[in-house]
């Protein structure tokens, strides 16, 4: 049969107090630079991981890294080129980076594959560098005219 150990009838111990202190720079960073380091690792072992990329690659947006951004849509887009959202993120990405021919080619591709949210497209701010480009402005109407 187990003995419960206040059967010992053992005094307390006090244990002594112990302040961890981790030094590693790795754990000195704010949450957002934690999570890009820690999921650049998973990529390491793991460079296809479709969720990890797609995490990662939004929080490089949020934090203005657009080139990093873009290469983590790169690969998303390797890895199903045929995903409407993967070929929109991928537009937006080149919108942020001035590069407006390829972000309205990729833009009209995500439409082509089924991507039809126009309210998202008029509100995103990804988006801003094409607005006045004629050639987004009939995509729009274009999308509009679907349904």
């Amino acid at each position: 049969m187990e003995k419960k150990s206040d059967s010992y009838n053992l005094p307390p111990v006090a244990t002594p107090n112990y302040n961890f202190a981790i030094n590693a720079p790795e754990f000195k960073m704010n949450e957002d630079d934690f999570l890009i380091w820690f999921l650049e690792g998973v990529l390491e072992i793991h460079p296809d991981y479709y969720d990890c990329l797609m995490y990662l690659g939004n929080i490089y947006t949020a934090k203005g890294m657009y080139e990093k951004g873009l290469n983590a849509d790169l690969k998303l887009a390797e890895l199903k080129p045929t995903e409407p959202l993967i070929q929109y993120n991928l537009a937006c990405s080149y919108s942020l980076l001035g590069n407006i021919d390829a972000a309205i080619n990729i833009l009209k591709k995500a439409i082509d594959l089924g991507y039809k949210d126009v309210e998202h497209l008029e509100r995103d701010s990804d988006l801003i560098n094409i607005r006045s480009d004629k050639r987004y402005k009939e995509l729009i109407e274009e999308l509009r005219a679907k349904g």
